[in-house]
């Protein structure tokens, strides 16, 4: 079974309040169980396995557990601990959200981009939620690795921003291999996630150390060069085919 960021029901139309809300979660708990529960079904991957594998916490600290390395981070409401963190940093901090939440003042979509931060930004605000915090990394390039199955697939992302997501158009992208003891890595911490697929992303330095950064279980591929998307869809379609890799 794949399951692909399926969209929220929001409850029948002709309803308004808190009858809609009852019936979007009954069909959320009702259909969603049911699909969370076929018996001997091969999850591409399992929708409770991905909603635990999005949490940025927990992928930090398996990130660190697999072997992988990490940039310092962290998590904080506390605008003292951000300020002494970010200023302590010698190569400069980021800030990152820990979830792509819609944010649209005005009526307008904006997204929240990874961005560095300066001490002196920092302000009380930052005491209404959690905020994370990281080191920066002086890297070279950044590499999107695709994992699924038994298949890992690198590509090198050079970007004029520090979120290459900002401007994709101004993005080059090419295949790199994937180093064995990343490959390693990958496959340790899709195994503690119990995930079939996952899309990592690092940042990799002159001297050619590769960082975690994150994995997102159910990211995009498509816009990868044609040979690596070929290798993806095919690996996707022999795990829905065939199921576990022997």
């Amino acid at each position: 079974m794949w399951v692909r960021r399926p969209t929220p029901y929001d409850g029948p139309a002709g309803l308004e309040g808190q009858a809609r809300r009852f019936a979007a979660q009954q069909a959320f708990w009702g259909a969603g169980g049911i699909l969370g529960s076929i018996p001997g079904a091969h999850y591409v991957n399992h929708p409770g396995a991905n909603r635990a594998a999005e949490y940025k916490p927990a992928q930090l600290a398996a990130a660190l557990a697999c072997g992988f390395q990490v940039p310092d981070t962290l998590i904080t409401n506390d605008p003292a601990e951000a300020r002494e963190f970010v200023g302590s940093q010698s190569l400069g901090a980021v800030y990152k959200p820990l979830w792509n939440s819609p944010y649209d003042p005005g009526g307008k979509a904006h997204a929240v981009w990874v961005r560095e931060v300066h001490d002196s930004e920092i302000t009380d605000a930052v005491s209404v939620c959690p905020h994370l915090f990281q080191a920066m990394v002086p890297k070279a390039f950044d590499v999107r690795v695709t994992a699924g199955g038994d298949r890992v697939t690198g590509v090198r992302i050079d970007s004029p921003d520090l979120d290459w997501r900002l401007r994709q158009d101004l993005m080059t992208c090419t295949p790199i291999g994937v180093p064995h003891s990343v490959a390693s890595a990958v496959s340790t911490y899709l195994a503690e996630f119990t995930l079939t697929f996952g899309a990592f992303d690092f940042a990799v330095t002159t001297t050619g150390d590769w960082h975690f950064l994150e994995c997102n279980p159910n990211g995009q591929w498509a816009w990868q060069p044609t040979p690596t998307t070929d290798t993806i869809a095919h690996a996707l379609a022999d795990q829905l085919q065939k199921g576990h890799a022997v």
